[in-house]
């Protein structure tokens, strides 16, 4: 196989998964905050908070880092 094929690959699988970790951050974030004020989370709402904001900053590193060639 080709060089060139395996990182298109590789770089189109790094963007996939940093949509995916992006789209789960920013549910997990919204649900801490709508959810913050109940007791439902308790003491694990910053961590939640914290887990999911992240979740945000790793998406956004592999949607903007080029792999390299």
């Amino acid at each position: 196989m080709s060089e060139e094929g395996d990182t298109f690959w590789v770089s189109l699988m790094e963007k996939f998964f940093g949509v995916i970790l992006l789209i789960i951050g920013g549910i997990m974030l919204y649900f801490t905050a709508t959810s913050t004020g109940s007791t439902q989370l308790g003491a694990f709402s910053w961590f939640f908070g914290v887990i999911s904001i992240v979740m945000i900053i790793i998406g956004l590193f592999l949607l903007l880092v080029k792999a390299p060639e």
